[in-house]
């Protein structure tokens, strides 16, 4: 650890030297500006102008991975915040390639080809970090994910394919929010001046985001399986009227458990965090109380309702992980502002 004594250079204006090592790492000379934010319990970051290029760019030598490969290094350049991703051919891109990377492009959020030669193809994300917050997004994939379940739990309601189909297509936009997340989450990270560009005073709930919106993405795909056993049942699936009653009340209870902690996180509401406890603790034995109630049925009928049962207590469970979180955020809060004052 360096520590640096504090210098006055006039009536008000107290300054600090900076770490030689540092600043040349960083490139940072007399007259270069750096960025200073404060946070609370007295930190102060300091960054280089240099760490704030918002065209970073990467490139991705195609004729080293297979179309798959290829499709996942571009979002993992994706996450990490780059602006301009090439994809190179040793001589021309093969047509595997070419629709790796338009594949690509479909699926995350603010991506589209620039430029494209025999030899290469140019893609650029035009997602601004003050475009969006993370608290919204976390909101959008929160709200994505109910409404898969409702549009599942509905469809095996009224053994409805067309609407289990429609829950599986919003996977691909849940995706895409949840990678978008990512990406913000990450760049944030590595600069600190971008926290309060996505909506966070300082960068300490960064992890505690990634966490919540992984739940999220969870719980999105508890739906889509939902969504699938109906799909796959193809009207074998016939439910009488009380049972399908009692799962969509329990799909409306864990859709507010859901919401509820996701306020919390967003709020910084402790109160909402014990509220979260008091929803679950009323749930906690449905999945065993309504397969205990069914009628006789078929072995084949009973895994499909018990697969959905399953995926609703799941949703249950990630809605309490993200509770917890909340709550330390919001003691986290607390004790900020204590400092504050």
């Amino acid at each position: 650890m360096d520590t640096r004594k504090i210098q006055r250079l006039g009536p008000s204006t107290l300054a600090m030297t900076l770490p030689a090592a540092w600043a040349k790492e960083f490139d940072v000379e007399k007259g270069d500006e750096v960025t200073i934010r404060q946070s609370g319990k007295g930190t102060l970051t300091v960054t280089p102008e240099s760490t704030r290029d918002e065209e970073s760019e990467a490139s991705i030598d195609a004729q080293h991975f297979g179309a798959d490969s290829v499709e996942r290094a571009i979002l993992g350049q994706y996450v990490l915040g780059r602006r301009i991703i090439h994809v190179r051919g040793d001589e021309t891109l093969d047509s595997e390639h070419i629709n790796a990377v338009y594949k690509a492009e479909t699926q995350l959020m603010g991506l589209g080809v620039i430029e494209e030669t025999p030899e290469r193809i140019t893609i650029r994300c035009s997602v601004d970090p003050e475009d969006f917050t993370l608290d919204n997004l976390l909101e959008r994939l929160e709200n994505t994910g109910a409404t898969m379940r409702e549009e599942a739990v509905k469809s095996l309601a009224h053994n409805n394919p067309d609407l289990a189909q429609r829950a599986l297509n919003r996977e691909r936009q849940a995706n895409k929010i949840f990678v978008l997340l990512l990406r913000l989450i990450f760049t944030a990270y590595q600069n600190p001046s971008l926290a309060r560009a996505v909506g966070l005073s300082d960068g300490f709930p960064l992890i505690g985001y990634r966490s919540v919106a992984k739940n999220l993405e969870l719980t999105a795909d508890n739906a889509e399986d939902i969504a699938e056993i109906v799909l796959e049942a193809d009207e074998e699936l016939q439910l009488e009227g009380s049972t399908t009653r009692r799962i969509r009340e329990f799909t409306d209870q864990v859709n507010e458990i859901t919401a509820t902690a996701v306020r919390a996180v967003v709020e910084r509401d402790y109160e909402l965090t014990i509220e979260c406890r008091r929803q679950f603790r009323e749930i906690e034995d449905r999945e065993d109380e309504i397969l205990s109630d069914l009628p006789e049925m078929s072995n084949g009928e009973l895994l499909q309702v018990k697969e959905v049962l399953v995926s609703l207590q799941q949703t249950a469970q990630y809605a309490m992980r993200n509770a917890e979180i909340a709550a330390n955020l919001a003691l986290n809060q607390e004790d900020e502002d204590a400092v504050g004052e």
